[in-house]
């Protein structure tokens, strides 16, 4: 702990302040550290070990490919890289695409536009996303994410970005308090844009599908509102489903919720493509979209993109997924998660709002006062009391992931039932503990 502390640097940590201990081992949903401890993973880390720790399926894959061949180039064949771009291209129905591979989910969202600048002949064509939201931290990601952390290390102009109001139902933009007009009317805010730049100066709207760490989840209006709205007026929509796909809002991709009518052109993958066991991200394309540059030099390049080592650990999840049954898995456990964050809802005052139970991702919103919504502390800083209950979680071997006033609830999906109960319970608990209700729980009306 000392060495590290003092040699390396730690992403998104004030580095003074970086104390976390050390993990040396993981089984499933819990995560074993250093000094004995074992503690059941609420958040799958970063929303990414979806198989859980050491899942014996990845191991093995990647054991036996290192055996093999560990690395060859993208310029040359690989087995495990055909392998698991057929099968990507097959789970999402995308007949006749293609897959470009990357690291991780910013540099496959950086890729996804420069494709889609590219095939859509507007080599400096306008992106449009969204505010609050996340895409990555390169500094194209950052100028894609609508993020207030990073807003001013990077002038998202300067890289061809604008950013239109979320579908952020609980405190909507547009003042409805209707969550399908609310998601309609933030997938018009997004055809509105298109007009008044002009269709022929857009390449494409990078949107996250569902779920994401800025906490919002989409109203079932917006994303086949955002479809029509983009296929209308011929700008290519990009989901990015880094952190939404594999399962973790019950579907093998979040936008196969809303039927095939609903598939964008592009799509960007990382995090549950690999359980995180090793790094990889990738872009998915269309078949029109891969068809237009066919004949084309493709002007970028990644020296590990399609690492053999990390392909075959992909085509291993993959085959977890459908074999374990994990994607129905998370629809079920996720719906009874929802259930019981809402009934958290009832007992406590300070959870304003509750949203997602599509699959294993659950979102709870604090807020000081729920009949006026107003927040414990302001976006995107985190309550004192709120850090108060992680620490004490992680004392009784939880580990709970906040942003700001939420809590972000995305368990592994091969979390056992009855650590899933526990963890509720004590989140239960510790919200009794941390946020003693200070007034009556206020009225139908008022909920709503």
């Amino acid at each position: 702990m000392a060495d590290e502390r003092a040699t390396v640097l730690h992403s998104w940590s004030v580095q003074a302040d970086w104390n976390a201990p050390t993990v040396v081992g993981g089984r499933g949903a819990r995560l074993q550290l250093a000094d004995g401890r074992s503690i059941l993973d609420m958040s799958s880390l970063a929303e990414c070990s979806n198989l859980g720790h050491q899942h014996p399926k990845l191991v093995e894959a990647i054991r036996a490919q290192a055996e093999r061949l560990c690395f060859v180039s993208n310029a040359w064949g690989a087995e495990p890289r055909a392998r698991l771009a057929a099968q990507l291209l097959e789970r999402s129905g995308f007949d006749g695409g293609r897959v470009f591979f990357t690291l991780g989910g910013a540099d496959a969202n950086e890729n996804a536009v420069k494709i889609a600048r590219q095939a859509s002949r507007k080599p400096r064509g306008t992106v449009l996303a969204r505010d609050r939201s996340y895409h990555g931290a390169t500094h194209l990601a950052m100028a894609l994410s609508g993020d207030s952390r990073t807003q001013a290390q990077v002038d998202a102009g300067a890289f061809g970005v604008q950013h239109v109001p979320p579908p952020y139902a609980y405190r909507c933009p547009f003042g409805s308090r209707d969550a399908d007009d609310c998601g309609i009317r933030a997938a018009q805010a997004v055809a509105d844009r298109i007009v008044a730049q002009g269709a022929d100066t857009v390449a494409a709207v990078l949107m996250e599908p569902n779920a994401g760490t800025n906490g919002i989840v989409a109203p079932d209006t917006y994303w086949p509102a955002l479809r029509r709205a983009t296929a209308e007026r011929g700008v290519y929509l990009i989901a990015d489903e880094v952190m939404s796909a594999f399962g973790r809002c019950g579907e093998w991709f979040a936008w196969q919720r809303h039927g095939e009518a609903s598939r964008p052109d592009l799509m960007t993958l990382a995090k549950g493509l690999t359980g995180a066991a090793v790094p990889l991200g990738a872009v998915v394309l269309g078949r029109d979209v891969a068809a237009r540059i066919e004949h084309e030099m493709l002007y970028t390049g990644l020296t590990y993109c399609g690492h053999p080592l990390a392909c075959a650990a992909g085509v291993a999840a993959l085959d977890a997924y459908a074999d374990d049954g994990l994607i129905e898995r998370s629809r079920r456990l996720g719906a009874q998660l929802f259930v019981d964050a809402q009934r958290l809802q009832e007992r406590h005052p300070v959870i304003g709002d509750v949203r997602g139970g599509h699959g294993l991702f659950v979102v709870i919103e604090l807020v000081a006062d729920r009949a006026t919504r107003v927040p414990l502390a302001a976006w995107p800083q985190t309550p004192p009391a709120l850090k108060a209950l992680v620490a004490d979680a992680m004392s009784a071997g939880v580990s709970f992931a906040t942003r700001g006033n939420l809590i972000l609830l995305a368990p592994p999906l091969v979390i056992e039932e009855d650590e899933l109960a526990d963890a509720t319970a004590l989140l239960d608990r510790l919200l009794a503990r941390h946020f003693p209700a200070s007034s009556p729980m206020p009225t139908a009306e008022a909920r709503t």
